[in-house]
């Protein structure tokens, strides 16, 4: 996000693969009292949202039916004084604590402020986290949890290659080094593949794009984009969304979309969007039935939304929200919600509008989370460990870029009493990995069963990005 971005504000059947399926927006019945900002899905389903260049944050709790659009707010701590950041890297780590680093903005000046948070659901606390040694500034920053867990970011928003993995168990940092980056990282953005690699489109070096390995902590070439995505200009480009057939879809700063093929490790034109648009900043999310849903609007920070759905081959316009014809791509933020609906949430600091997206679309059942086994009985209170096969999903399901980070690649774990219908989501952490389109291979996650929980029969179901497994038939106790 630039400088004159703020200046301007100042003032289970499967689908038939390829169609766009119908969609409604409603919104939410308890609208904020505050102005929202970025919004992460927590482990337990319920969602962490920022307030707008506050140092607060609050927490949307679905109702006793499991519904998000009857939910409510409570207050979620505050980060230190002083750290009010706009543009950042957040994600939530493997163990179910949240991650905010950096700021472009703070306290609505430019500053690309090096400060960091980490908060725990647990206690509703944020602790301070230290910057990586040397780091006067983080600003924008880019950031992914990798396949093992470990959180990895670039510094973004100034004239830099360097890089940084998290350790969760200390609040430290590790400097990688000489990882062979071609360009810096300002305005860039992960994606996460399924071989666990992670690919960028470069926006200095362009139209050239790089392949991370973990493994190797190297980065090399994986090729021209052909068409330029990013803005030659501001260097604005738009999100990431790798899709189940395998591919990735990269939307551009520029009116242009890349198709990228990990199998063949090539790129092809995607369609350009229709009338002009753009995503030089801005969501996109993966829906439950393999299409992507995109708010867009033309120019870089100009023009109004126009709201897309994209099926892999083409763009299908679809109903404003209340808000949209008011804004640009940049001003709005969107997160995977459990019931497989897109909360879409404004973030110009003046527009109080929180909706969902209900598409009528349906996902591929080989798409679902796979339960093997958990126990039979379970104690409210208590912690079991539950195996299957793709508790984290066929992709990150939602990307912004270097702005805004709302990924839900790990497992979300509902029960349903079989005798009141009440719905009770359970805490889930340690996963066993957050990779991507795992397939057969076995997962694991640890479920703390809710000490509210009802007793008696009920439904149990692992959910990654908004698709469900089918029910195991458990007893609470």
């Amino acid at each position: 996000m630039g400088a004159s971005a703020i200046l301007a504000l100042a003032m289970v059947a499967p689908t038939i693969q390829g169609a766009a399926a119908p969609s409604r927006w409603q919104k939410i019945t308890n609208q904020p009292t505050f102005n929202t900002d970025s919004a992460n899905l927590l482990t337990d389903g319920r969602v962490l949202v920022h307030q707008y260049n506050g140092t607060q944050w609050w927490l949307f709790t679905p109702d006793i039916n499991g519904s998000y659009l009857n939910g409510t707010w409570s207050a979620a701590g505050s980060m230190q004084n002083g750290y009010q950041p706009l543009y950042f890297a957040n994600a939530v780590l493997p163990d179910g604590r949240v991650i905010v680093e950096g700021g472009e903005y703070n306290n609505l000046q430019a500053v690309w402020t090096n400060q960091g948070a980490i908060y725990n659901p647990l206690t509703n606390t944020w602790t301070q986290v230290n910057p990586p040694a040397g780091w006067a500034n983080i600003g924008d920053s880019p950031g992914i949890v990798q396949p093992d867990g470990v959180f990895m970011m670039g510094q973004g928003g100034i004239s830099s290659t360097k890089q940084v993995l998290f350790n969760a168990s200390n609040s430290t940092w590790t400097a990688i080094s000489n990882t062979g980056k071609s360009d810096t990282y300002s305005e860039e953005g992960f994606a996460l593949l399924p071989s666990g690699k992670i690919l960028l489109v470069d926006c200095a070096n362009i139209p050239n794009s790089e392949i991370y390995d973990p493994a190797t902590q190297k980065w090399t070439s994986a090729g021209s984009t052909g068409q330029a995505l990013p803005d030659a200009g501001s260097l604005e480009v738009g999100p990431a969304i790798l899709r189940p057939d395998g591919n990735v879809t990269w939307f551009g700063g520029t009116p242009h979309t890349g198709i990228y093929n990990p199998t063949t490790g090539s790129w092809s034109p995607g369609p350009n969007y229709p009338g002009g648009n753009d995503s030089a900043d801005g969501p996109a999310t993966l829906l439950p039935d393999g299409t992507i849903y995109l708010p867009a609007s033309p120019g870089v920070f100009q023009g109004v939304i126009t709201n897309f759905i994209f099926d892999g081959t083409s763009f299908t316009q679809i109903a404003d929200t209340q808000s949209s014809r008011s804004l640009q791509s940049w001003q709005t933020r969107t997160v995977m919600l459990p019931t497989g609906q897109v909360m879409y949430l404004v973030a110009d600091g003046r527009t109080k509008d929180v909706e969902l997206l209900t598409s009528k679309g349906r996902p591929d059942p080989s798409w679902a989370p796979v339960i093997t086994t958990i126990q039979s009985v379970v104690t409210r209170g208590s912690t079991v460990l539950v195996t299957g096969q793709q508790f984290n999903g066929m992709s990150a399901c939602s990307d912004y870029g270097d702005d805004a980070l709302s990924a839900t690649n790990y497992p979300i774990a509902r029960l349903t009493n079989q005798a009141t219908g009440h719905v009770f989501y359970c805490r889930t952490h340690d996963h066993s990995t957050m990779a991507v389109a795992t397939g057969a291979t076995p997962v694991s996650t640890s479920v703390d069963i809710p000490a509210n929980a009802e007793t008696g029969q009920s439904k149990f179901v692992i959910i990654a990005n908004g698709i469900a497994s089918r029910p195991a038939r458990v007893t609470v106790q």
